[in-house]
């Protein structure tokens, strides 16, 4: 009996060798293994224990969990000798590997992890992976690791807290081990992983975001897990100073994840050798310096990942010609440099027949591709995307037949498309936009691409009219590009089997078509669109609207409250009036964009219950009204703009509990009142918890080119006008890096809350125009992003804080207008800005001195137009001139009461004027007669 239970299990260690070897993880779906009796009772019993915990069940998926039968129920596995549960199985289901909504994601069950579990002694696979569930304060249940039959256990995707319990160290027949976390402000962390060790049995082991800084010992630890097939360590925060990475020796590991740590070259050159058994190896956005050359000894590789490593010039390693089993090859984002030729030679040609994946895209390959690329006949996927490559497509390449997926967008390709092309007709995707040259008349062929799914030529100068023949065969096609293109609107649109449609920034007009039934993202902006919004729009599924800078008029119509889906919706520079629908706002929208039209009305009451709501944008419009207490319930909410409208009242003090806010700007309202305090609560702008606003759109590796998202994102960026430097902007990729408060315009009132200098990531503070009083805030230098304070025209009183020149980022600064005294500040960017006319920062602050005013400050006090200051008083000539013709009445009638009142006073002064008149007499009549003399002597 024992050496069977040997063989067994020796059987089973094989088979799951063979499943790591292939593709270097394991499918294990769930199925019943149960064909005799009834579940055991005191396991059903624990089973329904767990259910109690759960207090979220958003799509029932535990609906089943009622019967007498536990191993009939949804993810419950029994055996089918004993009847004991081997296999739990409620791992959220996801799309796809790189999924990270997590708890977002609506099928996630959330609650506690019951320790009813221990009673199911005989379970072997346990996968809650993907939920929101935890164990006591948020951390990892410590009594798991007294489950000892678990063979496979995934608790990924769960934002648990706290450490690595230790206790897992028992779990000896453990194959199969998943703790990865997911992207976000909590990340589990470890200083002992020595319990590994006793893992013997080990063969898949991921701690992506596990924090492994802590330890120096991990290499040395994980060599001494033998049977180890899978290592996921992808933003552990590895760095280079763990010098200890040499001994990093596991001969059997055939997939390795590095990714998003901080390798350099020498490092990675000091053990990348010793696992020559790799088929996988990823090092994406965690290598600094060159490729390593050990990488060329790997020769058992058929993935190499080494994107998105842009922090040096890499160059790439001559001996990657000795990787002949190569299959899949992504050197994306990187910024290599050079000749596509040259780099293409080095590329092993042992493996030209076995190369089935190039990624290059975002680099700087110039020249045009070599004719020799159609010797590639194996490639499935070629991403050019995003280089300066040049000249023609060539011809030889319409023999890499095997093509799905072509993408060579963002170049300066010219000339038509060729024939040969034309003629890979599996191709399932195809990109040609944003090369400017490409031109001539778009090929009917391209109508017999029966798998085409994306469909991309917008951005070009193709010429001609696209007929329904171009259309005619394209029955998958799910996605349509021909933005900035000829203007022709297909016709029978509605009939078309679309998901995405983008045609703007064309020339169509009239009103908007009917649309695909299965359309989800349809973009028609930068037209010229007229007529009203269509009463139903009939496209049940869709989720992306965008129709901005169109002439569309009338109301928005309550239509839109159907569309349950929706998550992007703009409207903006149209013609709309009237107000937002009641019932609009659904549980899903993320943004919202109706800037510049003529909407009215109160701030739109349904978006309460919109609690996703990241980006709102209601500028530029004519609502009124208070600003909602609710407001601050939108927790999500990165960008909020209310600008340039007639909103009322105080700001909500609550608007602080916007933690993720990055944007603020609500200027030019009537808005009264002082600004709130407690604004160090907006951690999205300071910089610890502060995150660009980027959004995950990870599908590029499983939905080749399917960059939908990308695209909307660049939308945003590019379309959104922002206030600051003293002028509107038109922000472009830089938006996503935008930190700013805008509460210019209105009738503020108080002092300027002291905490707000503890906003840190700000980029743009304006709160100019209103009337704010009282003192800069002395720690103002700390707010070290800062390129654009403008404070003018408001009552501020006091010193300008010489903390203000430690602000090295200041490229903008106005002050101008206000009651300031005292010595400017000087020193770093104070000295450089405005140098056309840098007193225009500071005129009409009377009180104010120094460089670059014309007033010259003295040691003591501050000289203002040549008279003295002290402390309290300043001396202003018009109170000069009154004192002294004060002075001289009171001394002039001083005298005329003496002479009145004080006889002896007036016989003394009348006889002095008697003496003094007798002198002046007898003086003039001598010098008359002398003068006489000497005239009748001439």
């Amino acid at each position: 009996m024992h050496s069977r239970t040997n063989l067994l299990l020796l059987l089973l260690i094989t088979m799951s060798t063979n499943l790591f070897s292939s593709g270097g993880t394991i499918a294990l779906q769930p199925q019943h293994l149960h064909g005799g009796s009834d579940c055991i009772p005191t396991e059903r019993a624990a089973l329904l224990a767990f259910k109690k915990a759960i207090t979220g069940d958003p799509a029932n998926r535990l609906a089943s969990w009622s019967g007498h039968d536990c191993c009939q129920w949804t993810g419950i596995s029994c055996s089918n000798k004993t009847s004991h549960v081997i296999k739990l199985h409620l791992g959220n289901p996801r799309p796809d590997d790189n999924f990270e909504a997590g708890c977002s994601y609506h099928n996630a069950l959330s609650g506690e992890i019951s320790h009813s579990l221990l009673l199911l002694k005989y379970l072997e696979h346990l996968d809650l992976s993907m939920n929101c569930m935890t164990g006591p304060h948020g951390h990892i249940p410590l009594f798991l690791g007294s489950m000892e039959n678990l063979r496979y256990l995934n608790l990924s995707g769960i934002q648990f807290t706290g450490r690595l319990p230790p206790e897992f160290g028992n779990l000896s027949k453990l194959q199969y081990l998943d703790l990865g976390g997911l992207y976000g402000d909590t990340q589990i962390s470890t200083k002992d992983i020595s319990w590994l060790t006793n893992l013997h049995f080990l063969q898949y082991l991921s701690l992506r975001r596990v924090n492994l800084s802590g330890i120096t010992e991990w290499p040395e630890k994980l060599s001494m897990v033998p049977s180890l097939r899978v290592l996921r360590l992808s933003s552990c925060s590895i760095d280079s100073s763990n010098q200890l990475l040499q001994h990093l020796s596991l001969t059997k590991l055939k997939k390795l994840d590095l990714s998003l740590n901080n390798l350099d070259e020498s490092v990675a050159s000091d053990w990348s050798w010793k696992v020559t058994s790799l088929k996988y190896l990823s090092i994406q956005g965690g290598l600094y310096g060159q490729f390593p050359e050990a990488i060329g000894n790997m020769t058992s590789l058929q993935v190499l990942d080494l994107s998105d490593n842009t922090n040096g010039n890499l160059m790439i390693p001559g001996n990657l010609k000795n990787l002949c089993s190569l299959k899949i090859l992504d050197l994306s984002n990187n910024w290599i440099e050079g000749d596509i030729t040259v780099f293409m030679e080095k590329l092993p040609r042992c493996a030209w027949d076995k190369l089935q994946d190039l990624r290059l895209r975002g680099n700087k390959f110039t020249v045009t591709l070599p004719n020799w690329i159609g010797q590639f006949t194996t490639l499935t996927i070629l991403d050019l995307s995003d280089n300066n490559l040049t000249g023609k497509i060539p011809p030889e390449l319409g023999n890499c037949k095997s093509l799905n997926t072509l993408d060579l967008s963002f170049n300066n390709i010219v000339g038509p498309l060729t024939t040969e092309v034309r003629h890979i007709s599996g191709l399932i995707t195809l990109q040609l936009s944003n090369n400017q040259l490409i031109n001539g008349t778009v090929p009917t062929e391209i109508g017999a691409f029966g798998n085409l799914t994306c469909f991309d030529l917008s951005n070009n100068n193709f010429s001609g009219v696209i007929t329904e023949e171009h259309f005619a065969g394209l029955v998958s096609l799910k996605r349509l590009d021909l933005a900035i293109f000829p203007d022709w609107l297909p016709e029978h649109l509605r009939s078309m089997p679309l998901f995405e449609l983008n045609l703007s920034s064309n020339q169509f007009t009239g009103s908007i078509p009917g649309l695909p039934i299965n359309i989800s993202m349809l973009d028609m902006s930068n037209n010229s669109f007229s007529g009203t919004l269509p009463s139903d729009l009939e496209a049940p599924q869709l989720q992306r609207l965008l129709l901005y800078s169109n002439r569309i008029g009338g109301r928005i119509p309550e239509s839109l409250c159907k569309l349950q889906y929706m998550d992007f919706l703009d409207l903006s520079f149209n013609l709309l009036v009237g107000g937002i629908p009641r019932c609009f706002g659904t549980e899903y929208l993320n943004f919202f964009l109706i800037s510049n039209n003529r909407l009215t009305g109160n701030f739109p009451a349904s978006l309460q219950h919109s609690t996703d709501l990241e980006f709102l944008d209601l500028s530029c419009n004519k609502f009124f009204g208070k600003l909602p207490s609710w407001i601050g319930n939108l927790k999500s909410l990165q960008f909020l703009q209310l600008r340039n409208n007639a909103f009322s009242g105080n700001i909500p003090a609550n608007i602080t509990y916007l933690s993720s806010l990055q944007y603020l700007d609500i200027s030019g309202n009537n808005l009264s009142g002082v600004i709130p305090r407690y604004l160090s609560n907006m951690t999205g702008m300071i910089m610890k918890g502060y995150r660009p606003l980027y959004f995950n759109y990870d599908s590029y590796y499983t939905v080749p080119n399917d960059d939908m998202v990308l695209n909307t994102i660049s939308y945003i960026e590019e379309i959104l006008p922002i206030t600051t430097k003293g002028q509107q902007l038109r922000y472009g990729n830089g938006l996503a890096y935008f930190v700013g408060i805008d509460l210019s315009g209105n009738s503020l009132t108080g002092e300027i809350p002291s905490d707000i200098t503890s906003l840190d990531a700000l980029i743009n503070w304006n709160l100019s125009s209103n009337f704010l009083s009282g003192k800069i805030p002395d720690d103002i230098g700390g707010l070290e992003s800062l390129e654009s304070l403008d404070l003018s025209m408001n009552k501020l009183l006091g010193e300008i804080p010489s903390s203000l020149s430690n602000l090295t980022s200041l490229s903008y600064l106005n002050l101008s207008y206000n009651s300031l005294s005292g010595r400017i500040p000087t020193g770093h960017q104070l000295d450089t800005l405005n140098t056309d006319n840098p007193s225009s920062m500071y005129t009409g602050n009377s009180g104010l001195c120094g460089p670059p005013l014309q007033t010259v400050c003295s040691e003591s006090g501050v000289l203002v137009h040549g008279y003295p200051r002290n402390n309290s008083v300043e001396l202003e000539p018009m109170s000069f001139y009154l004192g002294l013709l004060l002075g001289f009445v009171v001394g002039l009638w001083m005298v005329c009461c003496a002479l009145l009142f004080l006889k002896t006073w007036r016989i003394a002064y009348f006889l002095l004027f008697d003496t003094l008149c007798d002198r002046i007499s007898v003086f003039a009549v001598l010098n008359w007669a002398c003068l006489t003399r000497m005239e009748s002597t001439e």
